[in-house]
């Protein structure tokens, strides 16, 4: 029996060599190998040609390797077998230091420094206290509940929003369409988790932002997008930076990657920037769980984060 990988956009060395060293005694392939595909009962997958896993008359599990799966629901020849979001603490580690430390980027006005220290110019600002700002997370699965808590415990006001109620302590809670306006108005910096469906597909736009508070100590809002990028109406949020109904934004994810580079995001005031990477696999880590998944699959037991197709997630 094998294992498939089969990723798009970057290159999966780190991957086969991990997944080797994790089960020596299982064949890993690639696509483009020479392969019975019958021999296929695993599939870890990023981005696959659409179509392609149901040429696997018998595969068994497939694998998402990352956060989102949106990358496969989107395939209409998806087989009708069972997908695993990948969650490890290591991936939830990495989202929740992305999130904690563009929060404090924008708590602590680090793009004002920062011109400031190029200017040679010594021009301190009034710091306001973690408990006078107000942070919202919109989705509280595995990666917003975690980085919830983190920001609680630098004593950030912490609130969050989700489809059906969800409650964890220490969090005022909103949910479903009549909770996102009262959430938004108590919100100083918006934090998106959320993955992409139907519903999340372009929620987050201009009366979105405009719905968040405008009495907060930042001066005006803030928005930070680590979830997916198509969840966000780009035009939106360039238009508010540009004219002051936001103060400032963190982006990790993008309705086109890469961001091509005449995208006026480049260059849109008070906006921090990353390649996706705020939750990038660790190969090792993710692989030693991908192989617990099957051998637990393999004795009987019940896959864990099994993915709902009728939610998207």
């Amino acid at each position: 029996m094998s294992i498939l990988v089969a990723v798009r956009g970057w290159k999966p060395d780190h991957w086969i060599h991990a997944l080797r060293a994790a089960a020596p005694e299982r064949t890993v392939v690639l696509p483009g190998d020479a392969f019975d595909p019958a021999s296929v009962r695993y599939a870890l997958v990023w981005k696959p040609e659409p179509g392609y896993l149901r040429t696997l008359p018998k595969l068994e599990v497939i694998f998402s390797l990352g956060a989102g799966v949106d990358h496969l629901t989107s395939d209409p020849q998806l087989p009708d077998l069972p997908v695993v979001r990948i969650v490890d603490p290591d991936l939830t580690g990495r989202m929740t230091e992305w999130v904690v430390m563009n929060v404090l980027l924008h708590h602590r006005q680090h793009t004002h420094y920062a011109a400031a220290q190029a200017a040679g110019s010594w021009q301190p600002r009034r710091q306001w206290a973690a408990g006078a700002v107000r942070v919202g997370i919109m989705g509280l699965g595995e990666l917003g509940t975690d980085a919830a808590r983190a920001l609680m415990a630098l004593g950030f006001e912490v609130a969050g929003w989700s489809r059906t109620e969800k409650r964890l302590d220490g969090v005022a809670g909103f949910h479903g369409p009549d909770g996102l306006a009262p959430f938004l108005a108590r919100t100083d910096i918006l934090v998106s988790l959320l993955p992409l469906t139907a519903a999340t597909e372009n929620l987050i736009d201009r009366a979105v932002i405009d719905g968040l508070a405008k009495d907060g100590p930042l001066g005006g809002p803030v928005i930070l997008n680590a979830g997916r990028g198509r969840s966000l109406v780009e035009a939106d949020l360039l238009a508010a930076l540009e004219d002051g109904r936001l103060k400032g934004a963190s982006l990790d994810v993008f309705a086109t990657e890469p961001l091509p580079p005449d995208s006026p995001l480049w260059r849109a005031p008070n906006l921090y920037i990353t390649p996706h990477v705020a939750a990038e696999s660790d190969p090792e880590a993710l692989s030693r769980y991908v192989i617990g998944e099957i051998a637990a699959h393999e004795a009987g037991r019940p896959l864990g984060h099994l993915v709902d197709r009728d939610k998207g997630y």
